[in-house]
């Protein structure tokens, strides 16, 4: 900071950042608590109804490449209000769906559209730190932790209440509002307030140097750490949303109540916010690939452990893993980005990244309903997952930064 005396605008940043994710993201992973209503009052199969979601992954994967290009150029404030519109609108176009390519529609696209939001508010918190990045690049995605934490309990209390249209629309209009506001208060960088990013003047010449190494998207797309970086951003996708989506489904099969499968999934939440808090802060101390790899083998064996449980108790045990795991591996991804290819198109490669991400998440939900509507049960779904979520383990442990620019 250029004057010790005067507050860090950094801290509104991180602290905007983690509600609007706690609202967007939030819900947006509680998709699985509508799951079975949705199904009982519209009669579609589990694959069809994970399509959608599927779909809204593709979706938010594509927004991200665009929104991080427009984040780097333009700033969050604008990206957030259409966000915040978006999503809003999808959700409230939700409570009054009947058809299935209504459905595909408001949630596959608009939904996944306005949920776009973790690229722009994790690039814009790398470029307010130097130091403390992976602390407060946790903080900002425990947001999401926090929210998969409260809303789906209280996701299932209103459906059970007033139905799940009746949820959709209420939540609809609260992130509309919400997100909107919340967007006009965000800054691009410290330059826009007079300040510098916090650290940057007593950084260590090392680490000065790897961010000084600024590769522009076409720069970082002929390296192979890019592409081993997509590679391992596609199997976390895969493993992880494909439990995320089938989790309670596959919880409620083995005959426990639909209330402990979303306290299961809160779980997980509550986890996660560990991991992105506590657990991700290691990334500023033994550094972010060493971290991401513990969370990527604590991922593969919350995999293994559910595969073979069915007891109540081995769940919330599992689901703790889980979300420890996803925490911790999600808070690595911005910082990871900036120690590979620097900060100057940080938002554009971290969009590309993140599509990677929901390539992986969109097909493995959709292949774990259709291996369960052909078996009838997801022991191979499991097999397959832990298997893939091990490729994700030993795409990271090859991961290098490139010496010198291709």
């Amino acid at each position: 900071m250029s004057d010790k005396t005067k507050f860090f605008y950094g801290y509104v940043i991180v602290i905007i950042s983690f509600f609007i994710m706690m609202m967007t993201l939030g819900l947006h992973a509680s998709f699985g608590i509508f799951f079975k209503p949705m199904i009982a009052d519209l009669g579609w199969t589990r694959a069809v109804t994970s399509g959608a979601f599927s779909v809204s992954l593709i979706a938010h994967g594509l927004i991200g490449i665009v929104m991080g290009g427009l984040n780097d150029r333009f700033g969050p404030r604008g990206v957030m209000t259409l966000c915040g519109l978006l999503s809003g609108s999808g959700y409230i176009l939700m409570s009054q769906v009947h058809s299935l390519w209504q459905f595909y529609l408001f949630y596959g696209v608009i939904i996944g559209l306005g949920s776009g939001v973790f690229v722009p508010l994790l690039s814009t918190v790398a470029k307010w730190y130097v130091q403390r990045r992976s602390l407060m690049s946790g903080i900002v995605v425990a947001g999401s932790g926090f929210g998969m934490l409260i809303v789906p309990p209280i996701s299932n209390r209103l459906i059970s209440v007033y139905g799940w249209r009746s949820t959709c629309l209420s939540f609809g209009i609260i992130i509309t509002l919400f997100v909107i506001l919340g967007a006009q208060f965000l800054k691009r960088d410290p330059d826009q307030v007079g300040q510098k990013a916090f650290g940057e003047n007593s950084a260590e010449e090392e680490e000065t140097e790897q961010l000084d190494r600024t590769y522009s998207f076409k720069e970082a797309a002929r390296t192979q750490s890019f592409w081993m970086f997509f590679a391992m951003m596609v199997c976390y996708g895969f493993s992880f949303f494909s439990i995320q989506i089938h989790i309670a489904p596959y919880i409620t099969d083995v005959g426990i109540s639909a209330t402990s499968a979303a306290n299961i999934l809160a779980v997980i939440g509550g986890a996660s916010i560990i991991g992105q808090t506590v657990v991700g802060s290691m990334g500023d101390r033994i550094g972010n690939r060493p971290a991401f790899i513990l969370g990527a083998a604590l991922l593969t064996l919350a995999v293994i452990g559910l595969m073979l449980t069915n007891v109540l108790w081995t769940f919330y045990l599992f689901a703790l893993f889980l979300g420890l795991a996803f925490g911790n591996m999600t808070t690595q991804e911005s910082p990871l980005i900036a120690w590979l290819f620097g900060l100057g198109s940080h938002g554009l490669i971290f969009g590309f990244f993140s599509f990677a991400f929901t390539i992986g998440a969109a097909i493995g939900p959709v292949v774990f309903g259709y291996l369960f509507d052909t078996t009838g049960q997801y022991k191979i779904a499991f097999l397959l997952c832990a298997a893939i979520s091990m490729v994700t383990v030993l795409s990271t442990v090859f991961l290098r930064p490139t010496i010198t620019k291709p």
